[in-house]
Parts: structure tokens; sequence; C-alpha cells
């Protein structure tokens, strides 16, 4: 959408408001109570169980050493410890870079969260599995430009430019990494893929917690600007995190099945080798997006770090139909969630 489209957009919410003004009729605010915002996080971390949780414990399904209990135990750790201990950066950006946290963003937030999980479910159901974290920005900033509200685009540019690069350099660390495994092909072989599956994926839980995992704190944070009446500051109470934590279990659990079937064992016949080397290499090009504050798709970068460790032995490896519908999926997602969730946000704003 052009520039002068949205600006032609935002001059006639102001002069609506204005004739509101001008007629002596406050102006018109939209607001989600509290309460309503919870029960949006609330379901939207069981959604994101299911499509996050699933993928991310998939790929080392066939790894030795690692139970889906003690796998997803160590993930949902992560999820709360590292926001809880260290850092909400990724998840402010989100709250506050697209669209204001305060007054009708609140409401562009809920719209876009919602419109993230339709158009994902959307796609799912036709075949064509999707991440949930690029839905939702389109979602939000298309929410904002219905209301209009002012919306960062820079900040949306920047984060679309970045997600956009973290499936690719997993993919290229992927490829890099692959060849050590030549360096342990001795009698510790087994041994060595236990012990770096362990490692490789507790890295990797760090960086979901540190990146995408943040995007299910979003709402809970906008819940608690809005129980201030705007004028307090964005912060989490103690409840937040075993609701997040169970909503998350409960998401994974039921989400597993179904995803392995696309992610684990969809894009190839994973080696324990290939599930490691992806797990490493997801780690590695989330955390640098974590550091910039710019959230990224864990689930999309462990795909990329599997078709690079396959890559690295033959690309006839890879099931490049597979392949095929994740990238339709990936560049559909934007342009659906943004267009729903601004035809929502017009009629939320009139």
């Amino acid at each position: 959408m052009t520039g002068s489209t949205v600006d032609h957009h935002r001059q006639w919410a102001e002069r609506e408001q204005s004739d509101r003004a001008e007629a002596g009729g406050p102006e018109r605010e939209v607001t989600v109570a509290p309460e309503v915002l919870v029960a949006i996080a609330v379901v939207f971390a069981v959604v994101t169980g299911a499509n996050d949780g699933g993928a991310l414990i998939a790929p080392g399904l066939r790894v030795p050493g690692l139970s889906v209990p003690v796998s997803l135990g160590m993930l949902i750790v992560a999820v709360v410890a590292f926001p809880l201990l260290v850092s909400t950066a990724v998840a402010g950006t989100m709250l506050e870079s697209i669209v204001g946290a305060e007054r009708d963003g609140t409401t562009a937030l809920a719209i876009g969260f919602i419109a993230g999980v339709v158009v994902s479910a959307a796609l799912a159901w036709i075949g064509l599995p999707t991440t949930l974290t690029l839905a939702v920005i389109g979602g939000i900033a298309g929410a904002g430009l219905g209301m209009a509200l002012d919306v960062g685009w820079s900040a949306v540019v920047r984060v679309l430019l970045i997600g956009m690069a973290a499936p690719a350099v997993g993919a290229v660390l992927a490829l890099v990494g692959s060849w050590a495994w030549r360096s342990f092909r001795n009698a510790s072989y087994l041994w060595t893929v236990r012990w770096t599956h362990a490692t490789a994926y507790a890295a990797q839980c760090v960086a979901y917690g540190a990146n995408d995992g943040q995007k299910m704190l979003v709402l809970f944070l906008a819940a608690s600007i809005t129980a201030d009446g705007d004028t307090g500051a964005a912060s989490l109470d103690w409840w937040a995190y075993p609701a997040l934590a169970a909503a998350f279990a409960v998401g994974a659990v039921i989400g597993l099945p179904r995803v392995a079937r696309s992610v684990g064992n969809g894009i190839l016949s994973s080696r324990p080798t290939h599930a490691v080397t992806a797990e490493f290499s997801a780690a590695a090009a989330v955390l640098g997006s974590a550091a910039a504050g710019a959230p990224v798709s864990m689930t999309q970068s462990v795909a990329g770090g599997l078709v690079g460790a396959a890559v690295h032995e033959s690309a006839r490896r890879v099931r490049w139909r597979m392949v095929r519908n994740l990238a339709v999926a990936w560049v559909v997602t934007l342009p659906a969630s943004f267009g729903a969730a601004a035809l929502a946000g017009v009629i939320a704003g009139r």
C-alpha cells in the first residue's frame, strides 16, 4: 500500500474525529477489557503450543537421549524463565513498535492476534502450515491501518527483513555445521549425537524463550496497561507465568503429532545428525535476531536448518514439494492476515 493511500486514510479518520468534536461529541475510543485480552492471550498460548511447541520437539524425536516429556519441560522452562529473569525486549517490540499499546492500540493488538490465528488455521486446513509470528505481525499492522492509528512502518519492514533472513541464515549455518559431523564418525558417534542433541535443544529452547516465544506475552502486557487506565508501565502479574506455561503445554501435546508429520518428517526423512544440526543453526539465527529485538519465527528457522542439513548430503534428500508448500504459505500469510485485520479494524473503528 502506498504512502499516499495511508496518509489519505489517516486524514479521513482525523477529519471524522474533528467533526465529532465540533458537534460536541467525544472522540470515540475502542478499547478491549483487560479480562478479554487475557482470555485471548491464553487461547493464543494454546495455539502457539500446538504450532511452535510441536515444531521444536518434532525434529529430535528420532534422536536418543531426550524423551518428549523432558523436551517439553525444557521448552516450558525457557519460555517462562527467560522473560522472567532476563528480558522481554522482543515482546516490547511487538507491543509498542508496530502500534502503541495505549487507547485504541490494545484493540488493534487484539484484532491482529485473532486475525493471525484465523489465517494460520485456515492455511493449515488447506495443507499450508505457516508461522504464527508472521501472521500476527501482519495482523497488528493491518488492524492499525484499518483503525487509522499511527503504524510504525519502519519497524514492520525491519522486522520482516530480519524474519525473512532467519530461515536462510539457518540453512547456511546448517550446511556449514554439517561438515563438523565428519570428524565424529568413530566409535563414540552415538554418544556424541546424544550429548550434542541435548546441548543443541537446550540452546534452541533458550533462543525460543528469548525471541519467538515472547509473542505470547504481548496481550498479557497489554492487559496490564489497560487495567491501569493507560497510565502504568507494562508488567506481567505473577499468575501470567503459570497460565502461559499450562496453556502452552496443552497446545504442544495436542499439536505434536500433526506438526511432526510436516516438520519432523515432511521436509526430509531426518537422521539424528540432521536434527542436531538444525537445532544448533536455528538457535544461532534466532538468538542473533533476539539481540536486535526483532521477533523471528523459530519454526521457519528450524525448517531452514533441516533443508541446509539435508542439502549437504544431497539435494535429492529434500522433499521439495513440502518446502514449496511451506514457502507458499509464508508468502500468503502476511497479506492475508494484513487484509483480514485491516477490514476488522475498519469495522471496529466505526
